[in-house]
């Protein structure tokens, strides 16, 4: 999978863009639970009094509560307030006050100065425990008797009879700072074990109550927060789905990038094979390659950019953010790990190597019916429907049952997976009501965990996915690959040559032997001979002589293993295969035909071939007969694979396509096999006559084809047997005699 990475440069600046987002969505969806969890703790719980510092408070209520504040801290508290005295309407904002405080009208109040967050939080920490204390004291509950019990028993009769009617308070604030001290002391020893969330929870019903006092809305202070929250909570939810349609437009346009990036590699490449590399991969996988695979590539892609950057980052915020909250319940977050990676374990052990069986048999599958589709016409002749049904049904049938096992294991993985998710969530809420029981979380700490924690186990669960669906893909990267690294065996040389212009289209075999690759005996073996300008040089033989393979070194589809071929006193392995190819009309054995047109198709040659060159074309092919008797001519449409016209019309128009060229060297290759002798001779005629000053090359099963010929080699198991004209082979060539006697009598001979 990481060799198809390189082929992303061209998307480079989307990648990281995509990854920035990622980033950005990352921390929206990570701040979320924070939210919930404050609105639970702080808006509902806590009236939307966020810590125990509070905006305003009392003159005489602050100094009660200094009472508990250390020595060293009461300046960092003084200096945190300004003192508003009531009925001073010198100060500007007095009018405001009054507003939001009403009790200003008949006593001082101090009012909170701005100050950053780190100074709000110092104040916090300083002011919890002696808020909580006061508050206790205040209640007059039976630990507030004894302590007031034990001071009077500590003070001479007379003053113990003069505070045995005042509150612990009043008797508080008479005592000096030396038996302050341990008192203060020895009352905070109680809040020690308490966490600072909830010690800030417990002293705002502290501030509550001084808010009370003074007239604030508290219904109002609550809402207001509750409203803000869920404004910020809505706005960064927004945010996130923004980031989202961003991102994901930004893979899927990445990842069509990338697969139109291979699928033009892979048909550049294609392009290039030689009929080597062709039998290697075989149509059929080529086909598969280029489009199952990089398909599947392709979704891969966009899975990996919008979820394989995005799952670690939420995994590490969400991990960070819940030892953060509680640490006591974190080994919840390792217990759904353990079992996630055991029901993973589980899906590699049965899944992983049915995946790589997969795309083997689509192959299968594509070739299977690649041949039943263009066999059909035999298969019928030979009533074999009945066979090929169960070829296709076998292929068919065995990539069902792997798919079918595959999609079953993978049913049973999310349900699985929903399943651990929520008995974690279960065990959360189990684990935190205890807790919450003991005063140690409050119920939004616990609501965040389970979202944290839910949000880590989708996290590892999306990388399971991944991990799984990653091999898959990388079994189709290696395919792509393994196509677009083969190195073609025929190659254009670093230095190319250019033809010499004192020649035209002059063949020549200079000792040619060939044999296929791993094979073991040549089937051509020192082949010479020239073919010249204005001349016809035809190949006969037996089938299986060579032939074919002959004519089809010298456009190069294969290489000769010994000797040279020479075009125009040239190397061809010397010289680029588009100029070789430029001077070569060429009619396979088998007429191929494009979707199009006819006349499409005839200047597929030479896109810039006039109308009436294409005409003309058709005329020497004999074609124009059945092209003018169609309603649209030369406009009329040809289907896949020219299934709309007969084999002979297939061959004509092949023919024309060569002549449409007007190139230098014609190559048929047992391209009049199709047509009847009276339309073989006419086409002939006329092809002598179009021909006249360039070199001629044809295979041919039919004496009567290439008796004209100035020169006709005669082949029998990959050599030259025979060379020369009709009738000079007739008297020295014994297997050209027989081949001839077998297609015309003696009479027909002597008159030919």
């Amino acid at each position: 999978m990481l060799k198809i990475m390189k082929y992303l440069k061209k998307s480079a600046v989307s990648v990281v863009a995509i990854i920035i987002l990622l980033l950005v969505q990352a921390l929206c969806d990570i701040s979320l639970p924070d939210y919930t969890s404050k609105i639970v703790n702080i808006g509902i719980q806590q009236g939307g009094i966020e810590n125990a510092v509070p905006e305003v408070i009392k003159e005489n209520e602050l100094k009660r509560l200094l009472m508990f504040v250390d020595n060293n801290d009461k300046d960092t508290v003084e200096d945190a307030y300004t003192l508003v005295k009531s009925g001073d309407t010198s100060d500007e904002k007095y009018d405001e006050y009054v507003e939001k405080y009403p009790k200003l009208e008949t006593e001082n109040v101090y009012v909170l100065k701005e100050i950053d967050k780190e100074k709000n939080e110092k104040l916090n920490e300083i002011l919890g425990k002696p808020e909580m204390a006061l508050l206790a004291i205040e209640k007059d509950g039976e630990e507030s008797k004894k302590i007031k019990e034990g001071i009077l028993k500590m003070m001479p009769p007379q003053a113990a009879m003069v505070m045995k009617d005042k509150s612990l308070i009043e008797i508080m604030e008479t005592m000096p700072e030396e038996q302050l001290a341990p008192m203060r002391k020895e009352m905070f020893k109680k809040f020690d074990s308490m966490p600072d969330s909830i010690i800030t929870q417990s002293a705002i019903a502290y501030v509550n109550n001084e808010y009370k006092s003074i007239g604030i809305d508290l219904d109002n202070l609550q809402n207001k927060y509750i409203l803000k929250s869920g404004a910020q909570m809505l706005g960064i939810a927004i945010l996130s789905m923004f980031v989202t349609i961003i991102v994901t437009y930004l893979a899927a346009k990445v990842a069509a990038t990338l697969g139109k990036t291979l699928r033009n590699n892979v048909y550049e490449k294609v392009m290039a094979f030689s009929n080597e590399e062709m039998k290697k991969f075989s149509t059929a996988s080529l086909i598969t390659r280029s489009t199952n695979d990089i398909q599947q590539i392709q979704m891969m892609m966009v899975m990996i950019l919008r979820f394989i950057f995005y799952a670690p980052m939420m995994a590490m915020m969400g991990i960070f953010k819940v030892i953060n909250t509680n640490v006591s319940m974190s080994w919840i977050i390792g217990v759904a790990v353990l079992c996630i990676v055991f029901l993973l374990g589980i899906l590699f052990t049965f899944v992983m190597p049915k995946f790589k069986l997969v795309q083997n048999l689509v192959d299968r599958l594509n070739l299977v019916s690649r041949e039943i589709i263009t066999g059909i016409m035999p298969i019928r002749a030979f009533s074999n429907q009945k066979h090929e049904e169960e070829r296709f049904d076998k292929a068919n049938g065995d990539l069902t049952k792997v798919n079918i096992f595959v999609n079953r294991i993978m049913s049973c993985m999310m349900p699985a997976m929903m399943l651990v998710m929520n008995l974690i969530a279960v065990l959360i809420v189990y684990k935190g009501t205890y807790s919450i029981d003991a005063g140690t979380m409050q119920v939004g700490d616990m609501m965040a965990f389970i979202q944290y924690t839910m949000q880590i186990i989708m996290s590892f669960l999306v990388i399971a996915m991944m991990s799984v669906m990653i091999p898959r893909a990388s079994v189709s990267a290696g395919r792509i690959c393994e196509v677009i690294e083969t190195e073609p065996t025929i190659e254009d040389p670093k230095s190319a040559k250019e033809f010499s212009g004192n020649k035209k289209g002059v063949v020549e075999f200079k000792n040619v032997s060939f044999k296929y690759p791993d094979a073991e005996e040549n089937i051509l073996s020192d082949i010479s001979f020239t073919a010249k300008p204005g001349e016809t040089t035809a190949f006969i033989g037996s089938t299986g002589s060579g032939k074919s393979t002959l004519i089809n070194l010298i456009p190069r589809f294969f290489d000769v293993t010994e000797g040279q071929i020479l075009v125009d006193g040239v190397d061809i392995r010397e010289v680029t295969q588009k100029d070789l190819r430029d001077k070569i009309g060429y009619v396979p054995q088998k007429g191929i035909l494009f979707t199009g047109t006819i006349a499409s198709n005839l200047r597929y040659g030479n896109p810039d071939a006039t109308d009436e060159e294409i005409r003309e074309a058709a005329e020497i092919a004999q074609a124009t007969e059945f092209i003018d008797s169609k309603p649209e001519g030369f406009d009329t449409k040809i289907a896949q694979g020219g299934t709309n016209v007969s084999g002979g019309q297939k061959q004509r128009l092949s023919i024309a396509r060569a002549i449409a060229k007007n190139p230098e060297i014609y190559i048929f290759d047992d391209s009049f096999s199709a047509l009847d002798l009276k339309t073989d001779a006419a086409l002939r005629k006329a092809l002598k006559k179009k021909t006249g000053d360039s070199t001629v090359l044809i295979v041919a099963q039919r004496i009567s084809t290439i008796l004209h010929a100035e020169q006709i080699i005669v082949l029998d198991e990959g050599k030259v047997i025979g060379k020369g004209t009709h009738e000079e082979l007739l008297k020295t060539c014994e297997v050209y005699k027989q081949i001839a006697l077998s297609q015309l009598s003696k009479e027909e001979l002597g008159n030919e």
